[in-house]
């Protein structure tokens, strides 16, 4: 059996790369929220936003609960590439589907940081406020794929 102190710091790595996605993500949707021109999509991209916030918040305070308060709050590189790449590709007349196109690649990302998170040994509450989470990105993720799709269609019928 694993000792205790090292199945902590696996939910400790775990939780910290869910949040660094966190902030990465939080940033993407505002950034491409604000490049939409829908604005029913720009809202759910900005409210979408305010979520991850509170995702992180809710697993910011579970590791403050275990003592550990030196968070790394900086987010990725690969999120900083992916946000460049969107404003390059909206500046170059993307338009809506290439920025859902782009929300749907970070959606993915997202999904697979929890999915990483959660082959790991981790405490029940932390391992259940994950699944909640993750299910909740899991329907946002479907939510940009089938607006794509439509914005693709609308296109296409045009």
């Amino acid at each position: 059996m694993p000792h205790p102190s090292h199945d902590l710091q696996q939910a400790e790595a775990a939780i910290s790369d869910v949040i660094q996605s966190l902030i990465d993500s939080q940033e993407a949707l505002v950034e491409i929220g604000e490049k939409l021109e829908n604005p029913t999509l720009k809202r759910y991209f900005l409210a979408e936003s305010l979520k991850r916030a509170q995702f992180r918040g809710e697993l910011e305070s579970v590791l403050n609960q275990e003592g550990v308060s030196d968070l790394r709050e900086t987010g990725t590189a690969a999120g900083t590439m992916q946000r460049i790449w969107a404003g390059l590709k909206s500046k170059l007349g993307g338009g809506d589907r290439t920025l859902l196109a782009t929300a749907e690649e970070g959606e993915d990302a997202a999904r697979e940081i929890y999915d990483s998170a959660m082959s790991r040994y981790l405490p029940l509450p932390i391992r259940q406020l994950l699944t909640s989470q993750a299910a909740h990105i899991q329907m946002s993720h479907d939510f940009v794929k089938a607006a794509r799709d439509r914005t693709s269609q609308n296109q296409h019928a045009a």
